[in-house]
């Protein structure tokens, strides 16, 4: 007869999530993943298959973390101005107490650029997508612009959205808020 998990995974998964964010796949450990959850290898093996199962599970964790303010994003209809509250947004989840600095999904898309994971490349490459398109979306509400334009303003805010992440990890909140201001200066 099977035993009942003692454990609820939605919190433990949370917490290897946490974990993975500050920490990156590769540095986090298997100690590291049965000391922060509070539980042992057996039982992650057991629910999770392995570390690389359990990953996936904590992306998909992080994806409905931030999924409101993607809902938000996504719904509103103010061009530019939608997008540069986003940058705001997605760095403000970031201060929130318990969450980590960065973006777990580009700390993630850096970390595996250069490895041949389908799975982890499937789950970045989607996000990236979305992300890309949503932008285009906002500057299309602009008539102005042509679809040439559209594009390069679409790529390159999404380069900035990389560094902006990569940004609200070491640098301070002024300094944020000028990188922010600065991006969408000239679009």
């Amino acid at each position: 007869m099977a035993r009942k998990k003692e454990y609820n995974e939605d919190v433990v998964v949370e917490k290897a999530m946490n974990l993975f964010w500050r920490n990156g796949y590769e540095t986090t450990s298997m100690q590291m993943l049965e000391k922060e959850m509070g539980i042992n290898k057996f039982s992650i093996y057991s629910s999770f298959g392995n570390k690389h199962g359990l990953f996936l599970e904590s992306l998909k964790s992080y994806k409905r973390k931030v999924n409101t303010i993607f809902e938000e994003f996504k719904n509103s209809n103010n061009g530019i101005e939608d997008i540069k509250d986003f940058f705001y947004n997605s760095v403000r989840i970031c201060t929130i107490n318990g969450n980590q600095k960065g973006c777990l999904f580009t700390n993630t898309y850096n970390e595996f650029s250069e490895k041949e994971d389908a799975q982890i490349n499937e789950q970045m490459n989607y996000f990236m997508n979305n992300l890309k398109e949503l932008f285009i979306d906002k500057l299309k509400m602009d008539s102005n612009k042509d679809e040439e334009t559209v594009l390069k303003q679409a790529n390159y805010l999404l380069l900035a959205k990389h560094g902006l992440a990569a940004a609200s990890r070491v640098n301070n909140k002024k300094e944020i808020e000028d990188y922010i201001e600065m991006t969408f200066k000239n679009l």
